[in-house]
């Protein structure tokens, strides 16, 4: 069956038994404590709590999803980064037995046969399952059968999503030895100091991997051949000029998948948080292909495939077409400047420490490699580690900590020390990157985000994510707007809240900055809203006259606007 009928059968069989189907959320979520979204459940983290689902009490999706953890163990038959997730999830609507039945009834409705179950067999704090091993018991599973299985608490007991949530015991279903399906039963609630504490409405959350799904329903070896994989793969076969390489074509495979869907959520290459993991998978994706001996630009026809693959169920992805592009081509380009050399570099240190007989490169060294060359250190690690190098991470991060406190020291000093004590013209400058910054998502779109800044009392400078040069009249645009409100007079209201207070009223907020528990807000008029140290004006009118002098690229997918405050 193939993968377009598998999520249409999913989700017509859980809306006939009285589930609202929900579309899938971003792959950027709200909670700022979580880099991506990473299972179904996410966008329906806060109905398991007091808060009432607008949905109803029981819902179905599709969800996309984006998890970090497995990046190292791709290129096997089954792991990846990106991928779908199929779920039904219930708050207080039903309990296990509903939940057990209906997984089964469906994976019989598309002669998906189960060969085992596991259950949680129990700890010193929470006992065994045994409602789930009596349901399975009557649909004629057991552990006298070999056909149910116990799992200890690393794998039968699921949650939270973030540093807190809702969390609780599991039941897996297992098609041809492969995990297809965690029935989640939401009854704890998880503390940050992991102390658990049950919940006052039962939940039911799942999640099946499409792909794995579609590897099971198709009857192929891996999930690389089902048709969600296909014609990238062979796209990929058409290009390889040496011999076959499975797992770096998997690898490659995947990567730009994932590289695809989070560039369509406006997400750039960076060397901080998601932009960093963008970066990652594209690098590595980049230095695979010259393993494989690859012609130059290889991963635009690769991307070509994948929105192929997936612009009829994710229209977001082909409306992004040309920016997606864009940021893979320049990654591409950027990288090959420096690849060779940090390439040359890295094995002459390797080749250092095998003939001095030494099993670790040092953190410097690693440092290097990333500063010169843009080597993430989960490249240098993996590349080492083919050697049976180490690499001494502690030394690389005492590296990166000095020299964020050289440049941070370098900002400060060119900011003209902005604070309390702050010159009043770098104190207007600072209020009007607010102006800007809001000028330029209502006009480029919301995607852009502040990426850093830079102010003396001369001039401003605002780096921020935007995949291609701003037109002319795009400029102007941008300054008339701020310009419109300095001229309204509008007020900078500074109020102090709970961050979680600050993000429910929508403020902005990057998620790279490490706030308190409280924080200071800054709202201009109803025009702008962002969590800031300060300081600011107290009006717009204070600010003058608005005026861009320069806009560039900072490459993959950044850029840099100059601008002066003028009398």
């Amino acid at each position: 069956m193939g993968s377009k009928e598998l999520r249409e059968n999913f989700l017509k069989f859980f809306e006939k038994k009285d589930h609202k189907i929900v579309p899938s959320a971003s792959l950027i979520p709200s909670d700022p404590t979580v880099l991506f979204t990473t299972a179904g459940m996410q966008q329906f983290k806060k109905y398991y709590l007091e808060e009432e689902s607008p949905y109803g009490k029981n819902v179905a999706s599709c969800q996309k999803c984006f998890r970090t953890s497995d990046i190292e163990e791709v290129g096997d038959e089954s792991h990846l980064t990106f991928f779908e997730m199929l779920g039904n999830f219930s708050f207080g609507g039903y309990g296990k037995k509903e939940a057990i039945h209906l997984a089964k009834e469906f994976l019989e409705s598309i002669g998906v046969k189960i060969d085992y179950v596991t259950v949680f067999e129990g700890d010193q704090e929470i006992p065994k399952d045994e409602e789930s091993i009596q349901i399975w018991g009557k649909l004629g599973f057991s552990v006298e059968r070999g056909n149910l299985k116990f799992g200890k608490r690393e794998e039968n007991f699921w949650g939270p999503t973030g540093k807190e949530g809702p969390c609780g015991p599991t039941t897996e279903i297992y098609c041809q030895n492969l995990e297809v399906w965690n029935i989640v039963f939401n009854q704890f609630y998880c503390h940050q100091d992991k102390t658990l504490t049950p919940l006052a409405k039962f939940g039911v959350d799942t999640g099946m991997g499409l792909e794995r799904l579609a590897k099971i329903s198709q009857n192929t070896p891996t999930i690389f051949e089902t048709d969600l994989f296909l014609p990238i793969m062979e796209e990929l076969k058409k290009m390889n000029r040496k011999e076959k390489n499975e797992r770096a074509e998997r690898i490659i495979a995947d990567h730009l998948r994932g590289a695809v869907f989070l560039i369509s959520e406006s997400v750039f290459p960076s060397n901080i948080e998601r932009g960093y993991v963008l970066r990652r998978l594209l690098r590595r994706s980049i230095r695979y292909g010259k393993l494989m001996d690859l012609p130059k630009n290889f991963l635009i026809p690769l991307a070509k495939k994948v929105i192929e693959v997936y612009q009829d169920i994710y229209p977001e992805i082909k409306s992004k077409e040309a920016d997606i592009f864009t940021v893979i081509q320049k990654e591409e380009e950027e990288f090959e400047k420096t690849l060779e050399r940090g390439l040359r570099y890295l094995k002459k240190e390797i080749e250092k420490c095998i003939s001095a007989h030494q099993k670790e490169i040092s953190g410097k060294v690693a440092f290097d490699l990333y500063q010169s060359f843009g080597f993430p250190l989960e490249l240098t690690k993996e590349i080492a580690k083919e050697e049976r190098i180490l690499v001494n991470e502690e030394e690389f991060e005492k590296e990166f900590e000095r020299h964020k406190k050289i440049s941070r020291a370098g900002a400060e000093k060119k900011f003209g020390g902005i604070g309390k004590e702050a010159p009043y013209e770098a104190v207007k400058l600072h209020t009007a990157t607010h102006l800007l910054h809001q000028a330029l998502r209502e006009v480029l779109g919301s995607h852009v985000k502040q990426m850093g800044s830079d102010i003396t009392p001369e001039r401003l400078r605002f780096d921020f994510s935007h995949p291609q040069k701003l037109t002319p009249d795009q400029i102007k645009k941008v300054e008339d707007l701020v310009n419109q409100k300095i001229k309204e007079d509008l007020e900078v209201k500074k109020e102090e809240m709970s961050l979680k207070e600050a993000l429910d009223s929508g403020a902005l907020a990057f998620f790279r900055e490490k706030y308190p528990e409280r924080v200071t807000v800054y709202t201009i008029g109803n025009f702008s809203k962002e969590i800031c140290a300060g300081p600011h004006v107290k009006r717009t009118s204070e600010l003058g006259r608005f005026k861009i002098i320069k806009e560039k690229s900072l490459g993959s997918g950044i850029r840099r606007i100059r601008a002066i405050l003028l009398k």
